[in-house]
Formats: structure tokens, sequence, C-alpha cells
């Protein structure tokens, strides 16, 4: 059985920094990819960042390429996401999750994750 805990949500002015972490216990044999999405009130989750773990390749989604990082500690068993230069419209609740299959682009889609932690809130204010 897989859990992903998320840590490192809060409240931040805009133009500041958070850095999200994603912690993964149990069996993780077979996982292909870590990646974080974000849903806003009454809104499906977006893909934000995903990483495949054998290699380190990253994918992005558009609003946040060259504000956000991905990353991973494989000794640690978890993956960060750097969020840097931070908008009021990146408030939302983000999650991390980890799938078992797929490559390149459709690591954003949610329907490619099969484990989903249970969310952090962030709050970026004005």
């Amino acid at each position: 059985h897989v859990q992903l805990v998320e840590s490192g949500g809060g409240s931040v002015q805009a133009g500041g920094s958070l850095r999200l972490s994603c912690e993964v216990s149990g069996s993780i044999d077979g996982t292909n990819c870590i990646g974080w999405f974000r849903q806003y009130p009454g809104k499906e989750r977006e893909g934000v960042a995903a990483i495949v773990t054998l290699g380190g390749t990253t994918y992005y989604d558009d609003s946040v390429t060259g504000r956000f990082t991905i990353s991973q500690d494989n000794a640690k068993k978890t993956t960060y996401l750097q969020m840097d230069h931070l908008r009021t419209e990146d408030t939302a609740m983000y999650y991390c999750a980890a799938g078992l299959d797929g490559y390149g682009w459709v690591l954003l889609r949610e329907e490619w994750y099969t484990y989903w932690g249970q969310g952090t809130q962030v709050t970026v204010s004005s």
C-alpha cells in the first residue's frame, strides 16, 4: 500500500516562495512518476509539474514554467515542489500523486496517477 503525505503549504505574500514536500511510504516499486496538482474551489484538479522517477525528466504547466521547480530525493523517498515568485492565482489546494505508467506531457493529467496525498493548502495574498 502506497501512501503520500504532503507538507509545506501555508500563507505567503505575492512574490514570495514556498517549498512543498511529498513523502512516499510503502511499496513504491514500479512507481513511474510523481506529479503535483492543484485544485481551485469548484474546479477539477490541474497538473502543475511532474517528474519521472527514473532519470528525472520533468514537465511543467505553462502557468508555472520558470517559477516552480520539481525535484526528488530518492534516498528520502521525497519529491519537492519549489515555488518562487508566487502569485495570487497560485492560491489552491496542492496534491501530490504517484503514477505507475506513462511518459511525456500526459503526466500532467490526473488520470495517469493511482495514489494521491491528502493535499496541502497554499494561499498567496496581494
